[in-house]
């Protein structure tokens, strides 16, 4: 994983829960709940941190949904080139004949 430079952060999304629960699934952290989470924990985020908060929980609410997909490349990793691709080729085919 990349070197997180602001970790109290990503510990505050966590401790918020990273996503709420809804009708049909999990749907991104709402303004309600991270309003509730600072007024409990009396923490006044500036406006920007709490817009990230939210970012973050959609983000993370896709990437989830995107990883169901069993042929999802981890986040990451950089998109694979040709030649990487015709290597993995190689070992599968000298693998399975």
């Amino acid at each position: 994983m990349p070197p997180n430079p602001a970790p109290h952060i990503t510990d505050r999304l966590v401790e918020m829960g990273l996503t709420e629960a809804a009708g049909m699934g999990a749907v991104p952290l709402s303004w309600r709940e991270i309003d509730a989470w600072c007024r409990r924990c009396a923490i006044d985020l500036p406006p920007w941190e709490g817009r990230l908060l939210r970012r973050l929980s959609a983000d993370y609410l896709a990437e989830s949904r995107r990883a169901e997909s069993e042929t999802c490349p981890p986040p990451w990793l950089a998109p694979a080139n040709e030649a990487v691709i015709q290597a993995e080729l190689r070992m599968l085919d000298a693998v399975l004949g």
